[in-house]
């Protein structure tokens, strides 16, 4: 009698000790950074292949840019910041360009953005590979893939394939002012340190803090008001080796 009743005892033990670790691992819940980034893309020629500056090719019709922080094939959306019109894109293979741009984009999303070449200001978003914008796009980027094979790529249109995609024109002219971005960060005392090793490990002197909010300092260059200052500043900071830098509109 004591053996049946220690036996069920060892089983109710057991199948406790199984269960509480499957509701516990089942409740971890994984989440991903998506990355973006705001800056200056580089409308592809074949100009640049010649100049060394870009080593791989990107058809003119093709939704296609290079991205070096994102893997071939993912799905991205580009905005003109200027005019607020999107289109979505690929990232394509793995490809060299100046580290001054967040890309280097194909004619095509150039036209279709309306993108200036003077202020090609644009941001570079990661989309969840399962949204639903993915998923109503993914059939009409290879439909327009075969009909720009077909046309001149002055003629290519794109039809708005989700409310999301949906083109908005809202042109305003805006003077050359940027900034550059280093870092956005939670403690003063972390700020005024990255600055300093900024004034000290790069020929930069002129770096700044800016009180965002009681959680938030973003430390920045600048402002800048022509391309040449800015390109200056942000190859004089690469040294550093900062992963994400941001090129901003200085409101």
């Amino acid at each position: 009698m004591n053996y049946k009743i220690f036996f069920i005892f060892f089983l109710i033990c057991l199948n406790s000790c199984i269960e509480n670790p499957i509701k516990t691992t089942s409740k971890i819940d994984l989440k991903k950074e998506y990355f973006s980034n705001i800056g200056f893309t580089l409308i592809y020629s074949e100009d640049l292949i010649l100049k060394k500056l870009v080593n791989k090719k990107i058809n003119e019709r093709d939704l296609l840019i290079f991205q070096k922080n994102l893997k071939k094939n993912t799905n991205v959306k580009i905005t003109n910041l200027i005019n607020n019109r999107s289109i979505l894109a690929k990232v394509g293979p793995s490809a060299e360009y100046p580290n001054f741009y967040n890309s280097v984009i194909s004619k095509r999303i150039s036209i279709e953005l309306d993108l200036s070449m003077d202020d090609p200001y644009v941001e570079i978003k990661e989309l969840v590979n399962n949204s639903s914008f993915i998923a109503k796009t993914s059939m009409t980027f290879d439909e327009e893939k075969n009909v720009a094979s077909k046309a001149p790529v002055d003629e290519i249109k794109i039809s708005n394939m989700s409310t999301e995609a949906k083109i908005i024109t809202k042109k305003t002219k805006k003077n050359f002012n940027y900034i550059i971005k280093i870092a956005d960060l939670y403690f003063r005392d972390s700020a005024d340190a990255l600055a300093n090793r900024i004034k000290k490990e790069t020929i930069i002197k002129k770096v700044f803090v800016n009180n965002l909010s009681k959680s938030q300092y973003r430390v920045f260059l600048g402002p800048y008001d022509n391309i040449n200052l800015l390109q200056k500043a942000f190859n004089d900071i690469k040294i550093l080796e900062f992963e994400n830098i941001e090129i901003i509109y200085n409101d």
